[in-house]
């Protein structure tokens, strides 16, 4: 019987050891944490989104310049192959409107327990408070699934940079994604709003767009529409030192209704009050306009074109460890077809040790999973 040792207790580990035990293999898992998937439950503390129910050609572009490697892992264990694992443990899923999938009880902590059972059943050991340094296993494969630089504290604090680095492999440096941004709000306006959603919201970057919702932050934003673009902002500011953002905060009123509304008489009204009466603006949007302190001399074309299209300067990003996910890690070109080590004989690397990054919305997990099964049924 083979023997696998597999470095890292995450969903990429756990699903990599699943697989390989059903085929016969005897595998130990090690984790440097004293119990496995942190930062997985961590996630589904807000409502596990497990993966997404768009087409398997759109789900598959999200990834980008990784999706040729990363696409028949995806197409060998899909969207819909990882719902039916989950069914498998118990745990039904259901598509929110938005097309993410999550598990009925919106929670990671009864599908982990349903799993680590599975994998006790299936003779998986464990151990933990286990610190890889790059020791040799005396296993006949070793799988290393250690997570990226995202949320250190729960485990994925990129560690083994170094040690893969003494062995002549590529590691790009880690870089957030998934993340914040900083701005320079003003004193009133940050005391008086961090912590408040803008929505609804169409944010526009470098000629994409999408609607979604802005978390105001002491120090600039977050939130699921600052994620979706989060790539393209942070490659901008990277290359750049700033950026705008542009905010579209009446996403289903064309400028020329909106100049038309603001053509009501203003009368005794406050400009506050007035933009709240006539356009139905919420009292952030109104602040962040008045973050421009010379909002109130523009024409009515102006202020609806303003409205239409709110320049957010940007100007660093948040760090790592606030980040969801991470790129940088292990170049591409140093695994082959089935994420073995070139430079490393019987090892494989696996999830976010990998430069590869997704948006959110269930492609950071689906194709983690998708990869360590990928793994665990290519090893011979």
């Amino acid at each position: 019987m083979k023997t696998v040792s597999i470095i890292g207790a995450g969903p990429g580990g756990l699903m990599a050891a699943e697989t390989l035990a059903q085929r016969g293999f005897q595998v130990t898992i090690y984790d440097h944490k004293p119990s496995p998937a942190r930062k997985f439950l961590m996630a589904g503390r807000g409502g596990l989104n497990i993966t997404h129910s768009e087409s398997l050609d759109q789900f598959i572009n999200r990834y980008g310049e990784a999706a040729d490697i990363l696409r028949p892992a995806i197409e060998n264990f899909t969207p819909q192959n990882l719902r039916d694992w989950c069914h498998n443990l118990g745990e039904e899923t259901f598509i929110g409107t938005s097309g993410r999938v999550f598990p009925k009880s919106f929670k990671a902590s009864p599908l982990l327990r349903a799993w680590m059972k599975r994998l006790d059943e299936l003779g998986v050991s464990s151990v933990f408070n286990f610190e890889w340094t790059g020791q040799d296993m005396n296993s006949d494969i070793t799988i290393l699934a250690l997570g990226g630089a995202s949320w250190p504290r729960l485990g994925s604090d990129g560690h083994w940079t170094k040690t893969l680095e003494k062995q002549g492999i590529t590691i790009n440096p880690f870089r957030p994604a998934n993340c914040g941004f900083t701005a320079n709000w003003s004193d009133i306006f940050k005391n008086k709003f961090a912590g408040t959603p803008i929505k609804p919201v169409t944010l526009t970057h470098d000629n994409h767009s999408i609607q979604g919702e802005i978390m105001v932050t002491q120090k600039g934003v977050e939130g699921g529409g600052i994620y979706a673009l989060s790539k393209s902002i942070r490659n901008a500011i990277e290359r750049d030192g700033n950026t705008t953002l542009a905010l579209d905060f009446k996403p289903n009123i064309p400028q020329t209704q909106i100049e038309k509304i603001l053509n009501t008489p203003r009368a005794r009204d406050s400009f506050s009050n007035y933009l709240r009466k006539t356009l139905g603006l919420s009292p952030i949007v109104i602040g962040l306009l008045q973050e421009d302190r010379n909002i109130t001399n523009l024409s009515r074309t102006d202020l609806a074109a303003r409205i239409k299209s709110y320049p957010l300067p940007l100007n660093g990003i948040s760090n790592i460890d606030r980040a969801i996910s991470s790129a940088g890690g292990i170049a591409l070109d140093e695994v082959d077809e089935n994420f073995r080590l070139k430079k490393m004989p019987n090892t494989y690397a696996i999830g976010e040790m990998l430069d590869w990054e997704a948006p959110t919305g269930g492609y950071l997990l689906q194709a983690t999973f998708s990869m360590a099964v990928w793994v665990g049924t290519s090893i011979k």
